[in-house]
């Protein structure tokens, strides 16, 4: 799970969303990138800066979002099943960015 949540950090940065204090106060991408979901909404394991290990078959989500001051944030949210060469996504929505007048 580091892995994971170490790699959505490291593309946040690579294209300019950078995380840490800013201006005194914690932003960009501040919490964990997921969470398992079986018999809760929310349970382990959890996909973050922890040693727990995705296994086939895991169901997780995956919400990486980014939130700074005076200006505001997103997160996005995908159900993905953990296979033995990455994930399946359960979303088939596209994702694209709408902005209405």
């Amino acid at each position: 799970a580091r892995d994971v949540h170490k790699a959505v950090l490291d593309v946040f940065e690579k294209d300019g969303f950078k995380t840490g204090l800013i201006d005194n106060m914690l932003q960009g991408f501040i919490h964990s990138t997921g969470h398992g979901v079986g018999l809760d909404i929310h349970e382990n394991p959890r996909v973050a800066n922890v040693d727990d290990i995705l296994t086939d078959g895991m169901v997780v989500t995956v919400e990486p979002g980014l939130y700074y001051r005076g200006f505001g944030g997103v997160r996005l949210e995908d159900l993905v099943v953990v296979t033995g060469n990455g994930a399946a996504n359960f979303n088939r929505l596209p994702k694209q960015l709408v902005v209405a007048p």
